[in-house]
């Protein structure tokens, strides 16, 4: 029988606060994002779940909200893997950029292509499709896997890898996942069935 799938993006991190692209800068949590962090571990906790394996990205702020979640379930040795596949999408030249500012260079309508299009990547860096087809190879082939094995497995990574995966998990095309948004701190849980397809989902607010 399949475990258990909790995919978690990261707390608000200090250039979410300011506006600013991020993309694979690697700026922390504020204390907000470590609240959001440290609540998305106790909601998991009241809800009876513990983990068998981990798995996050090479950025920071993914890694340090994993590891509250992961104190607040007592669960601080727990086997954790970590892959760039997993970071949030790479946003080139736009990255370290105040999104007014863009708006102001590029202009609002271009700005809102490069960030809500499926395709068109911004100067020098990724588009969601183009981030999809770096994140979804290591989720079938490292994550889906344990999984299915039957472990209980947490991802702790970013907006844009994470939809990647709800993607499939969520049967969405192309136009509906540009619009599908992941808030953050709040742990996102699914069921599967034995043929990997989603049984049960829910997502899991804090109190």
């Amino acid at each position: 029988m399949p475990g258990t799938l909790v995919l978690v993006r990261h707390g608000q991190s200090e250039w979410n606060l300011k506006n600013l692209f991020t993309g694979w800068k690697d700026p922390d949590l504020t204390e907000k994002g470590v609240t959001e962090a440290k609540a998305a571990g106790v909601a998991l906790k009241d809800k009876g779940l513990s983990f068998d394996l981990a798995f996050t990205s090479e950025l920071s702020r993914a890694q340090r909200t994993l590891s509250l979640i992961l104190k607040e379930l007592g669960q601080t040795d727990l086997e954790t893997r970590r892959d760039l596949a997993l970071n949030e999408r790479d946003y080139g030249d736009l990255a370290g950029l105040n999104k007014d500012d863009a708006r102001d260079k590029w202009g609002e309508e271009q700005v809102h292509i490069w960030r809500r299009s499926y395709d068109v990547p911004p100067p020098g860096g990724e588009s969601l499709k183009d981030t999809l087809a770096r994140t979804l190879p290591y989720f079938v082939t490292d994550i889906l896997p344990e999984v299915m094995a039957g472990k209980n497995v947490i991802v702790a990574a970013h907006g844009n890898s994470l939809r990647s995966i709800c993607m499939v998990l969520n049967r969405l095309n192309r136009d509906e996942i540009v619009g599908f948004e992941i808030a953050t701190g709040v742990p996102l849980i699914y069921e599967l069935g034995a043929d990997t397809r989603v049984t049960a989902s829910e997502t899991l607010s804090s109190k």
